[in-house]
């Protein structure tokens, strides 16, 4: 169905309880949205189920929903659709499209047997970069049905220090390809209002000082440490 249509039914469609993801660190639901024909299956976590952190505050839900309004923002498409729903079964969380894709296939799969798919790989590096993902792991990118590369689970993006933890260093002191680096260019000077709702007045102003650093080094980092990768890793 049209966009607008799937994001009308993701925040208004009844929800009704699927099962849980019980390897999840947090709670995590799949959850159907819609009645009959319309509906789809989405994955559900609400705020009431988030494990406390001592570097994040509760409502990582909103930074689930963050990443995807950066990712469309640039126009990149590496984040399913993902909207907040105050009326959920568990309470205020996000609900988030599911990807109906092979669940045995992840990064480091992909990486070896799809390189037509590096040049999404690169771009969701610099999306890492730019939102300080904390935990991309190789099961957090996904290929779905549609053959687009997808990464999940942004719940720990976004903090104001420097936190980046990625599986994503194949291609590190690479060039930036010069469109992406347009795409990120005005998040220097601005960041759209919907982004920034979801919020720190200092996270978004470490954002903007990311895109900075990566518009003048125009390549993507390299981990000089061996100690920013996640574990487990998958």
């Amino acid at each position: 169905m049209p966009e607008d249509e799937l994001t009308t039914l993701l925040e208004t469609g009844p929800i009704e309880l699927v099962g849980r993801v019980v390897e999840s660190s947090n709670a995590t639901f799949v959850v159907q949205v819609g009645t009959g024909d319309d509906a789809v299956m989405a994955v559900y976590k609400p705020e009431r189920g988030e494990r406390p952190l001592w570097d994040f505050d509760p409502g990582l839900y909103k930074r689930e929903r963050a990443a995807y309004v950066l990712s469309d923002h640039l126009g990149w498409n590496l984040v399913p659709l993902t909207v907040v729903r105050d009326d959920a079964p568990a309470g205020v969380g996000s609900v988030q499209l599911f990807v109906d894709g092979d669940h045995r296939e992840h990064y480091f799969t992909l990486y070896e047997s799809r390189p037509d798919l590096h040049d999404a790989m690169r771009r969701m590096a610099l999306f890492d970069c730019v939102a300080n993902n904390t935990d991309r792991k190789s099961g957090h990118v996904l290929l779905g049905p549609d053959d687009q590369l997808y990464g999940i689970d942004h719940g720990l993006c976004f903090a104001a220090d420097f936190k980046l933890r990625t599986v994503i260093w194949d291609f590190g002191g690479e060039d930036i390809a010069s469109a992406d680096l347009d795409a990120i260019e005005p998040l220097a000077e601005s960041v759209p209002q919907a982004l920034s709702d979801l919020l720190t007045g200092d996270e978004v102003a470490a954002l903007q000082s990311r895109v900075r650093r990566l518009l003048t080094t125009r390549v993507l980092p390299v981990d000089r440490t061996g100690r920013r990768i996640p574990w487990p890793m998958v």
